[in-house]
């Protein structure tokens, strides 16, 4: 898998990693201290080599470490963290 350099514009409530081929992308809005993760994209040429789900655990370390919740809006997001127990404890708890 190809590893990805994730950046993070909070100003356009953005996570992204730009690589030969595309941008994968993971789109939120914070509301309080719960980020509402409305959307993730990786560009069809790069499907299928795991990017999504990188991108998605690199979103969700640096969510543990902002000291914020989750709220997976976002249909793949969900899932992954149904997979992934060790983010449960990121979940919305309100």
């Amino acid at each position: 898998m190809t590893q990805l350099t994730v950046t993070h514009d909070p100003a356009a409530g953005r996570f992204e990693a730009g690589l030969a081929g595309g941008r994968c992308v993971a789109d939120y809005r914070l509301v309080g201290d719960v980020m509402h993760i409305v959307h993730t994209e990786v560009p069809a040429a790069l499907q299928g080599q795991g990017l999504a789900a990188a991108l998605v655990q690199e979103v969700l370390d640096q969510a543990r470490a902002l000291g914020w919740q989750v709220r997976p809006v976002c249909g793949y997001v969900s899932a992954y963290m149904r997979r992934h127990p060790e983010t449960h404890d990121l979940l919305e708890t309100r």
